[in-house]
């Protein structure tokens, strides 16, 4: 029997159908990365199955330890508050259940890595980059932590990968807007501007990125981030520091 805990992805959820579809490639790719892990998904809204079903389903079939990973890019207000609640609601329901919540995905390098693959699917070529101005374009919170890790990626990715620029754009919550920040490339003389979302599934406030992108006449918009081989590997990769962590007994269980 396999003993690993079982991983259990959060996403938020979405009325539009691409986006289960995508957390679903994406899961599917962690599990060809990891044979015989449980990879299961939870959504907290919108789309079933629900998170508090899945942890039923899953101790009612006998797993004892569950990590939850949220698909997360940001620490902001799901990760701080509404994962936790609906964890310690659960743990407090299905006591034979040790559930475990593992760190969001970002910050991390295979984050920018995955951000490059985009934006060469979308015809940047590598000798681009030193007359290429980028947009990083996420999703927006009101938390400010959230907002100021964005500004940070943006600077280290301008520093660390030979950009002209690189500059944060949030769809919702916080400015600029994506169009805004390709307004301010083009008036500091930027030659060409691509608009990079960092975000993983399509939805919503993603398409307000691609309308602002659209609006300002940006050069080049880059996919969503979706099931991109980095984006599997790290899912992983915050797997396995779980378990270390907990093995350490640096992670305790969620309780009520």
């Amino acid at each position: 029997m396999d003993t690993r805990p079982t991983l259990l992805v959060i996403a938020h959820g979405s009325r539009d159908p691409r986006h289960a579809a995508t957390v679903s490639a994406l899961c599917a790719r962690v599990r060809a990365l990891r044979p015989g892990l449980r990879v299961e998904v939870g959504y907290l809204d919108f789309n079933a199955p629900r998170v508090p079903r899945v942890l039923e389903r899953l101790s009612a079939e006998g797993s004892r330890d569950v990590v939850a990973l949220p698909l997360l890019l940001t620490r902001a207000f799901h990760a701080k508050s509404d994962i936790p609640a609906v964890l310690r609601e659960a743990a407090a329901r299905l006591p034979l259940l040790t559930i475990r919540q593992a760190e969001v995905l970002g910050p991390s390098p295979l984050l920018t890595d995955a951000l490059e693959r985009r934006l060469e699917e979308a015809g940047l070529r590598p000798g681009d980059r030193r007359s290429t101005g980028v947009v990083l374009a996420s999703a927006g919170s009101s938390d400010p932590e959230a907002s100021a890790v964005i500004a940070h990626i943006a600077r280290e990715w301008w520093r660390t990968a030979g950009w002209c620029a690189v500059r944060p754009a949030f769809a919702s919550a916080s400015l600029p807007r994506t169009a805004d920040a390709v307004r301010a490339l083009r008036a500091e003389g930027v030659r060409r501007v691509a608009v990079a979302p960092y975000v993983i599934a399509p939805g919503f406030l993603p398409d307000r990125i691609a309308a602002g992108a659209r609006e300002a006449r940006a050069d080049l918009l880059a996919p969503v981030l979706g099931p991109a081989p980095e984006l599997a590997r790290l899912l992983l990769r915050r797997y396995d520091g779980a378990v270390r962590a907990h093995a350490r007994g640096d992670l305790p269980a969620l309780s009520a």
